[in-house]
């Protein structure tokens, strides 16, 4: 079979929808962050629970439940039922939108599958990434089980390790949408091949601290540029833990190393461009443009989203903002081990 037909168009289509599908629910899952919404459904009922409360009474129940959680004793105690119904939608939707996805890859992998649309490069890949996708969904249960005793968060490490997870999903379904569309990339040898899977580790890297700074709420201190409050090394940045600990654990520390792996970043993919204006492969030429605008915009909406106490609306840019840097670097680095 051609990568070229009908069958393999339609097949890149809908991983570039699931793709889609995956950059809306890292979006919401942000916004159940920001909202403190994540606790509010303190079950996991992958099946029934795509029901929401019905009537007054299941209402008051799911209430009841929330109320035993420390974030509502400690924290929200003062909350009505109006209010918890608002932080409820939050989270029943970032469920409901995984539960969608799960539908959109799933079934469509049948039928493709049946039909013998999919190449036999892409078929063990695509049950890895659909074995993924059921593993993602018991790592969200996982994370919110953490916040629900003793802790008015979820663990931050938990987070990470979710949203490491949907960037891993979205990358796969990217470069298998790329593979099903023109056939697998040729291993390429080479300076630039390399340079570009080193600027998609760093990227990925700082999403990863990224999902420390909001697991610690650390985006709410500190929060003046380009100094720590007029400081460069913040005098808490230990807070009496060990380095190691430190990384992960000090809201200083977070803070510190998110903006200055920020700018390390942004170094590799200014370098990289310099890289592709040199190289004469056509193809990569557009990189050289969208990645540098890609990590100007993200680091002044990283900037103004601190300065501003990182409210709703610009720090969804700025995972907005990260979503794209991502997906531009995982091109550029598909094109570069592709292009002639």
């Amino acid at each position: 079979m051609s990568y070229r037909s009908t069958s393999s168009q339609a097949v890149s289509n809908w991983l570039f929808i699931v793709a889609l599908m995956v950059c809306a629910m890292i979006l919401v899952g942000g916004t159940t962050r920001l909202t403190d919404s994540g606790l509010s459904i303190t079950e996991w009922k992958p099946i029934s629970g795509a029901i929401p409360p019905l009537t007054a009474a299941d209402w008051e129940a799911s209430f009841r439940l929330y109320q035993q959680t420390t974030e509502f004793q400690e924290q929200n105690s003062a909350m009505t039922l109006g209010d918890y119904e608002t932080i409820f939608w939050w989270e029943w939707a970032h469920r409901q939108l995984g539960r969608m996805i799960g539908l959109v890859y799933g079934l469509p992998l049948l039928v493709f599958w049946l039909r013998g649309s999919i190449s036999a490069h892409l078929k063990p890949r695509l049950l890895a990434l659909l074995g993924l996708g059921a593993l993602q969904g018991g790592i969200g249960w996982w994370m919110v089980a953490s916040g629900l005793v003793d802790r008015l968060d979820v663990s931050q490490y938990r987070l990470a390790v979710h949203l490491g997870m949907a960037f891993l999903i979205l990358g796969a379904s990217v470069w298998f949408g790329l593979t099903a569309r023109t056939g697998p990339p040729p291993v390429r040898q080479g300076r630039l091949v390399g340079a570009a899977a080193g600027v998609l580790v760093l990227v990925f890297t700082q999403i990863m601290l990224g999902a420390f700074v909001a697991g610690l709420d650390a985006g709410r201190i500190y929060n003046t540029w380009p100094l720590m409050n007029g400081q460069l090394v913040p005098e808490d940045y230990l807070a009496g833990l060990s380095f190691l600990q430190a990384i992960f654990e000090s809201h200083a520390a977070v803070q510190m190393n998110h903006r200055w792996i920020g700018y390390l970043v942004a170094l590799a993919v200014f370098a990289f461009a310099v890289a592709i204006w040199r190289e004469p492969r056509v193809a990569l030429k557009p990189f050289m443009i969208v990645l540098p605008a890609l990590v100007i915009g993200q680091i002044a909406l990283g900037i103004a989203a601190l300065l501003a106490v990182v409210p709703l609306g610009l720090s969804l840019a700025h995972q907005g903002g990260a979503i794209l840097l991502f997906i531009a670097t995982l091109a550029a680095t598909w094109t570069a081990r592709r292009a002639m």
